[in-house]
């Protein structure tokens, strides 16, 4: 199984929606909008689970596709890692009175 990471979506886009525009490339185990956990919002990307075979065919398929007046991006997502490219811990606090 991989997960695709489905990028630029239109606001209004329901899981639904997603799930059926994959389906034409395959079997979609799962499709989902990522929202915002404060305002319920969509965020404008979503993630689709497909068998290895039909993903690949589906990013092939979507990739640069357009969705409404928006052009999709479309492509394998990568894990989610604790350790992403950011320093962990705050900046703590700065002094800028030294002088």
């Amino acid at each position: 199984m991989k997960s695709i990471f489905v990028g630029n979506l239109p606001w209004s886009t329901t899981d639904a929606e997603l799930s059926e525009k994959f389906s034409a490339h395959g079997a979609v185990i799962s499709a989902r909008i990522v929202s915002d956990k404060f305002s319920g919002k969509s965020r404008g990307f979503g993630f689709v689970d497909m068998e290895d075979a039909d993903a690949d065919k589906a990013i092939a398929a979507m990739s640069g596709s357009k969705w409404g007046d928006r052009e999709i991006t479309v492509n394998e997502a990568k894990p989610k890692s604790e350790n992403r490219d950011r320093p962990s811990g705050g900046g703590g606090r700065r002094d800028f009175n030294r002088f």
